[in-house]
């Protein structure tokens, strides 16, 4: 279960989009409007909305969508009380509002289109209200035995509209060069490359990171809203780990001798060895009566050849 959530100004879009008839809607729930048709749920909501004029976006519309692995637990009933639990949590409450489920996509979802301006003519807040609602979709999530779903699976990334294209663009680049890169100077350089830009948090005015941006297409997001995994810490421990890897191989490779380095070695030390008999040998036939000097020679070079040998 996850929710996105937008502020508006028009309830009249709002409320036609969620109750579109293409979309096959079915209105679950709602309070303080009039549901007789959608021109007069539009009007209770601006005629609520005429108490505070100074509040620029009055419109809020929060759609919570499920994985389709849930499909055949999600009725009606369940999912309209989900809707409440989840408003409740986030302080949406003592206001107007209609619950409408699409039937449009795959997987199973529902809208809420609610007044910011309460029945005490004061503001909802909507302060944190991403966090908060993170928090709260994986508290419902748990409670009622839905699918977790596992980092970026089962998004349409094809849909996709800005700026969560381009994010998920950056996540996939990320995804690949993070792995390939053994130190900052490398990875920002291959980003570059690929159209991403850094920018480095520093802690107060010092000169410690204490975080990290990445910019495309004119948008700009937080390593860790891209996705956990890309935190400053996080790619900075895996860059490091990058680095002592490589550094392990290359120090792993000069010092070990395979099993074809000592074959090369022995082949060496037996023509070596073949060559010197050759000498003797000749040496032998071509002076039958070979002399003290020469014999104490050749003894001396059988002596340095065993030696070799025992080496070996």
């Amino acid at each position: 279960m996850i929710a996105k959530i937008v502020k508006g100004n028009s309830f009249a879009g709002v409320i036609k989009y969620i109750l579109d008839p293409k979309k096959n809607t079915e209105l679950l729930g709602s309070e303080g409007v009039r549901t007789n048709n959608i021109e007069n749920i539009i009007k209770s909501f601006e005629t609520q909305q005429q108490l505070n004029l100074k509040i620029t976006k009055p419109v809020g519309h929060i759609s919570l969508d499920f994985s389709a692995k849930d499909k055949d637990k999600l009725s009606n009933d369940l999912m309209l009380k989900i809707a409440h639990e989840y408003m409740d949590k986030m302080g949406i409450v003592d206001t107007q509002y209609i619950v409408g489920r699409h039937y449009d996509k795959e997987h199973p979802h529902i809208h809420i289109a609610f007044n910011r301006i309460n029945y005490n003519v004061k503001t909802i807040s909507d302060k944190n209200d991403r966090f908060r609602s993170e928090k709260i979709c994986k508290e419902l999530t748990a409670k009622y035995g839905l699918y977790f779903a596992k980092g970026k699976e089962n998004v349409k990334e094809h849909r996709l509209k800005e700026p969560d294209k381009t994010k998920y663009e950056i996540y996939h680049i990320l995804k690949f060069l993070v792995t390939k890169s053994k130190n900052w100077n490398e990875l920002v350089s291959k980003l570059n490359n690929e159209g991403v830009k850094v920018e480095f948090k520093k802690k107060g005015k010092s000169d410690e990171i204490e975080g990290v941006r990445f910019l495309k297409n004119n948008y700009r997001f937080n390593g860790s809203k891209i996705d956990r995994a890309f935190s400053y810490s996080k790619i900075d421990y895996q860059l490091k780990q990058n680095s002592k890897q490589a550094y392990d191989l290359d120090k792993s490779s000069s010092n070990h001798l395979t099993s074809e380095h000592v074959t090369s070695l022995n082949d060496e030390a037996i023509n070596s060895s073949g060559i010197i008999d050759s000498m003797l040998n000749l040496m032998t036939d071509a002076n039958p009566g070979i002399d003290g000097e020469e014999d104490a020679f050749r003894r001396l070079i059988n002596k340095r050849k065993k030696k070799k040998g025992r080496r070996l």
